[in-house]
């Protein structure tokens, strides 16, 4: 990148509270373990204190973003658009609906952007639910369809509908990601794939989708996303295009991020795996803390082992996938000795038994503590409040901002050497 910082503008689908647009953006705190100085010296430049660090800020900056929750909204504007705090950048509207406004004659409905990000929705692809694919029963908008069968406005299409806005907007990369399972549901990689491909006329350069572990990158959990990445061809330089053509694993041109994890005995450039001891640093217990998303849990009991959520995370490892979707059963911070818990000594200090709160959930999803996920819209003017439940869910949705940063920055490395200049 040159110095002048020239934005690089971003439309998000299927936003979220925004942890894609977060990691694209930069300029958060991540914890210092998290940052591997070996790898990345430039990554510790801004130190907060010695637990923390200020991640860079990039030139990447989101211009538009969508998602059908109130709740991701409710989240996302206070901090992504501080200076207006009006919303104007978030639409709530489905991308269908969005997609058929442009072609109902719509011509300002998508500005003009170089990177369109989007997590199309998971839950269809998932192993945790009934893996319904591209036959989802769902719809577009949250709700059901009507009918028997699926249309091409169900959930598990909703990919297409991406595909359409990249048609309409034409940048130079786009980026999908979704989980891991999809990978292992029949031909649905290779089908997307494809209908990526197969845009315009000249279409994009989509490389072979790769799954990137979060723990692999400073995050401390075990999550897997999969993400695809195209390439609009005619912005391609001509060695850029024969490389992305024929890409391998170690190639200068690979746009995935290298590792900067994992086993320390294997690999001495790599730093051990960030814990959830490590993600608990400095944090009050809730009936001390004054952050909201901290005071706030399930209260839900426990109800045995042979339930989803039961189990108490371990502190000396890697956190659990935090999910959206737990129904109260998020995992718990500590268990009595009755339910097999191992932090007996806590209890000695007149801790109790409860659930991972909010602000524990998005520790280990790498949000930064300036990130609000409860809110009380009457006591802020606001027309929407957020309760843990909408905190858990919007965190749970979310791509943990640090994996997003690294894709973010091999991108910002590699951008030069991308694309031809002066070429949208």
């Amino acid at each position: 990148m040159n110095d002048k910082k020239k934005m690089i503008k971003v439309i998000s689908l299927f936003s979220g509270c925004g942890g894609m647009d977060l990691g694209f953006e930069g300029n958060f705190n991540v914890l210092r373990k998290s940052v591997n100085p070996k790898l990345h010296p430039e990554w510790i430049k801004n130190p907060v204190n010695k637990y923390w660090v200020r991640l860079p800020k990039t030139e990447f900056k989101t211009i538009f973003a969508n998602d059908i929750s109130p709740a991701a909204k409710a989240s996302w504007v206070p901090y992504f658009d501080k200076e207006n705090n009006n919303g104007s950048l978030f639409r709530t509207e489905s991308v269908v609906d969005l997609v058929k406004r442009h072609m109902a004659g719509g011509s300002d409905t998508f500005p003009e952007a170089d990177i369109i990000v989007g997590g199309f929705p998971c839950q269809d692809f998932s192993v945790a639910g009934k893996r319904n694919g591209f036959a989802s029963h769902k719809a577009h908008h949250g709700g059901f369809l009507n009918g028997d069968e699926p249309s091409e406005e169900n959930r598990g299409k909703l990919y297409m509908w991406m595909r359409a806005v990249v048609d309409i907007v034409r940048p130079k990369i786009f980026i999908a990601e979704n989980v891991k399972g999809l990978t292992s549901l029949a031909d649905v990689k290779k089908i997307i794939e494809n209908d990526f491909r197969s845009i315009g006329e000249n279409g994009y350069l989509v490389i072979d989708a790769k799954v990137l572990k979060a723990q692999d990158f400073g995050v401390p959990q075990t999550r897997e996303r999969v993400i695809f990445i195209g390439f609009k061809k005619e912005s391609l330089t001509k060695k850029a295009l024969e490389h992305l053509r024929n890409l391998k694993e170690d190639s200068p041109y690979s746009p995935y991020p290298r590792p900067t994890h994992g086993d320390v005995d294997k690999n001495s450039s790599l730093f051990p795996y960030i814990t959830v001891q490590d993600a608990f640093v400095s944090l009050k217990e809730p009936e001390a803390s004054l952050d909201l998303a901290q005071k706030s849990y399930s209260k839900a009991k426990w109800y045995g082992k042979h339930c989803q959520g039961q189990s108490e995370v371990d502190l000396k490892g890697l956190g659990p996938t935090i999910r959206a979707e737990h129904h109260g059963n998020i995992e718990f911070r500590r268990l009595s000795k009755e339910h097999g818990g191992k932090y007996q000594e806590e209890f000695a200090l007149g801790l109790k038994e409860r659930r991972l709160s909010v602000r524990e959930c998005a520790r280990i999803q790498t949000f930064p503590d300036d990130f609000e996920f409860i809110r009380s819209a009457s006591a802020r003017g606001e027309e929407f409040s957020m309760s843990s439940s909408d905190g858990y869910r919007v965190i749970g949705n979310a791509v943990p901002p640090l994996l997003a940063f690294h894709v973010a920055w091999r991108l910002r490395e590699l951008w030069p050497k991308l694309f031809k200049k002066g070429r949208r």
